[in-house]
């Protein structure tokens, strides 16, 4: 299946464009939040407590997924979801108080973590096909997800700077309220999806199913290591890339942010890897975007100039999307109904649960190490190190991506 046949599936076009919006509106506020708290604060460890506020609730966020799955189809979640989450971006910007933003942080977060599973579980009942090329349809997700950094970021500064864009001495009211009308255009797209509705594909009844449950499933047990995997590079990545490319590197504000945007592009750039290995098995495409998001980051590390940093930017991107997309294709086209759903609600767990440990840990790491110096690659700043030494670890984590026990999907309690 090309990108032209999954464009016509209408459903999954509904899907795509709705998240392509909001995720765009999300990035901007992303960045507007951390803007935000730093005019609040004047402290930059506050703005990292937002990143962390943004990460932390997902094993939050994962159960109540998981909870509502049992009572609720998934476009009623999906569209709950969506709407709470532009109340709660509209009213940020009402109270210029740093409690009053942290907390809205974590609930906008433990929202989304109950959308995604949703989501990601409805992508193969969208796509009317006899052979729904899955990871390619998760890639266009992911990308128009991780694709809209760009120019998300590059929205939040238009509009930061336009006439009348702080309201009533409301700093960055206009972004905010943005984002909360591109979660309106998510809903109203999602809103057109009534095969998700009850009755539709996998909304049956099956029986309670919990979230520790999914991890007794051999396959998802299979996919975690590649969750974790990925996320640890994220995570190291957030918290130290910026200091690299700054500080080690000499990078300016310009190409700092033409790094992120490179990211963007090698996301969009993993889909062509995706349509490579077509003919790959995808537990072992899955096993293989780990390897290269490993072997990627450690090279990262030890670029010695801009120009293979910027490179290794573009690489991370594709590498990250390409094994995401293959590892959720797996869960999809093995799982269906409460398994489908719960299983993704704990790849989502453990994607931002690890990302946040990951960060934290890297910038921790950062600041105790001093700098080394190795056989062959010589002196190590301390970012360098840390970086590497993720990259070898998520190399390792390639290692525990197979299938332990019998089968793929054995039954659990309350599962069919």
């Amino acid at each position: 299946m090309t990108v032209r046949a999954l464009w016509r599936q209408s459903g999954f076009r509904a899907l795509l464009v709705g998240q392509g919006v909001s995720a765009f509106g999300d990035w901007m506020a992303t960045v507007a939040f951390m803007a935000l708290v730093l005019e609040i604060t004047g402290s930059t460890t506050a703005v990292g407590g937002v990143l962390a506020l943004r990460l932390l609730p997902a094993a939050i966020g994962g159960v109540l997924a998981a909870r509502l799955a049992r009572v609720w189809d998934r476009r009623r979640i999906m569209l709950t979801t969506d709407a709470a989450r532009a109340g709660m971006v509209a009213v940020v910007p009402l109270v210029h108080e740093l409690w009053w933003v942290y907390l809205w942080a974590f609930l906008i977060e433990a929202a989304g973590i109950v959308f995604l599973p949703a989501r990601d579980a409805s992508i193969p009942d969208l796509i009317d096909d006899d052979d729904p090329d899955l990871p390619l349809a998760n890639g266009l997700v992911f990308g128009s997800s991780y694709g809209t950094i760009p120019l998300g970021a590059g929205a939040f500064a238009l509009v930061a700077a336009l006439p009348g864009s702080e309201i009533a001495g409301r700093p960055y009211a206009t972004v905010f309220w943005v984002d909360a009308a591109t979660y309106l255009v998510s809903f109203w797209c999602i809103s057109k999806l009534h095969t998700l509705g009850p009755g539709g594909p996998g909304d049956a009844s099956e029986g309670p199913m919990r979230l520790r449950e999914a991890f007794r499933i051999p396959l998802v047990r299979a996919v975690m290591p590649a969750a974790a995997g990925t996320a640890i590079g994220l995570g190291a990545l957030f918290s130290l890339g910026i200091v690299f490319v700054r500080d080690v590197l000499g990078a300016t504000d310009a190409q700092f942010g033409t790094l992120i945007a490179l990211f963007g592009v090698g996301a969009a750039g993993g889909l062509a890897m995706l349509r490579a290995a077509r003919g790959l098995d995808a537990l072992s495409a899955t096993r293989a975007g780990v390897v290269a998001i490993g072997a990627v980051v450690a090279a990262f590390s030890l670029a010695p100039t801009l120009g293979p940093a910027f490179l290794g930017a573009a690489a991370f991107g594709a590498a990250t999307s390409f094994a995401l997309a293959s590892g959720m294709g797996v869960l999809q086209s093995t799982l269906d109904g409460a398994q489908r759903v719960v299983a993704f609600a704990a790849f989502h767990v453990v994607i931002r649960a690890g990302l946040a440990a990951a960060a934290i840990g890297a910038g921790v790491a950062g600041d105790l190490v001093a700098e080394v110096e190795w056989p062959v690659v010589g002196d190590l700043e301390p970012s360098r190190l840390v970086l590497l030494c993720s990259g070898l670890l998520v190399l390792a984590s390639a290692a525990r991506v197979r299938v332990t026990g019998e089968g793929t999907a054995e039954a659990v309690p309350g599962a069919p």
